[in-house]
């Protein structure tokens, strides 16, 4: 199952730079973006999802998608093949890759 999910999440990152004009990603850096993104939110994202709580509580948790933009942010710097171009195409990516990946999850499971 962590391989499919790994794949459907290679192919959200795909179309969503494909879509987002401000996001650029190589076949391989959409492979290693996937590992690192998942590394990301394995280890850091729950330390900061701590810290960040209470403004997280007073914003109704919309402060999250600003979380998940930087994180998109701090990938641009660890994987060479994936470039951003700036905070808004991090936040409109990271919701892209988001929504993409939960329709193809959704498929997955229901077949």
């Amino acid at each position: 199952m962590f391989l499919i999910q790994w794949i459907v999440f290679t192919i959200a990152v795909l179309i969503a730079t494909y879509v987002i004009p401000g996001v650029h990603a190589t076949l391989v850096g959409a492979i290693v973006l996937a590992v690192v993104l998942g590394i990301i939110n394995l280890f850091f994202k729950p330390i900061i999802k701590i810290l960040t709580l209470p403004i997280n509580i007073l914003t109704l948790g919309l402060f999250s998608l600003v979380v998940n933009a930087l994180l998109v942010m701090l990938a641009d710097i660890i994987v060479k093949d994936f470039s951003v171009d700036g905070f808004w195409y991090a936040l409109l990516f990271s919701l892209a890759v988001s929504i993409v990946n939960a329709f193809f999850l959704v498929i997955i499971r229901k077949a």
